[in-house]
């Protein structure tokens, strides 16, 4: 009950904080000497961003927490939290930081991507036409940010086994 009622709060805190954090943490990195985009520019735009989508989400939140609290004390509320979707993704995206370097990131993102995607499909989705559909989103999205971060942002990822 307490996190449906309380959980986007609470998940907004969180990600303000993570956004704050990842700020403050990429300001640490030490500025380029060769170009003007340093590797501090990726990490204070995705921590800008999740600040910014953090608070839509709790100003969202104390809009609507009135109607809200009320519509879930009168329903009877019944928990239909996913518990083991956000423990698998939890679980695969802790390996994929860890295999990121070794592996490398073709190989690694492949596999973590269809791996995530296919946990967050919803049941009904999970059919084989879905699964191969999933495959080229992989291999498409893998491809474009590998190509954007090595050529675009000339930013060189682990190569790991594939390294030349």
């Amino acid at each position: 009950m307490f996190f449906k009622k309380y959980g986007d709060f609470v998940v907004g805190i969180f990600y303000a904080v993570l956004g704050i954090a990842l700020i403050i943490g990429a300001k640490a990195l030490p500025k380029s000497k060769v170009m003007e985009i340093g590797p501090d520019f990726m990490p204070t735009l995705v921590g800008a961003i999740i600040l910014i989508l953090a608070g839509i989400l709790l100003v969202q939140t104390f809009a609507g927490f009135k109607a809200n609290a009320a519509e879930l004390e009168a329903s009877g509320f019944k928990d239909t939290s996913d518990y083991k979707r956000v423990l698998g993704s939890l679980v695969s995206a802790i390996i994929y930081v860890n295999i990121l370097k070794p592996v490398g990131f073709i190989v690694s993102t492949l596999v973590y991507l269809i791996i995530q995607i296919y946990i967050l499909a919803p049941d009904n989705k999970r059919t084989k036409k879905d699964l191969i559909q999933y495959a080229i989103i992989d291999v498409v999205f893998t491809v474009v940010v590998y190509f954007l971060f090595r050529y675009g942002f000339k930013i060189v990822l682990p190569g790991g086994i594939l390294a030349f």
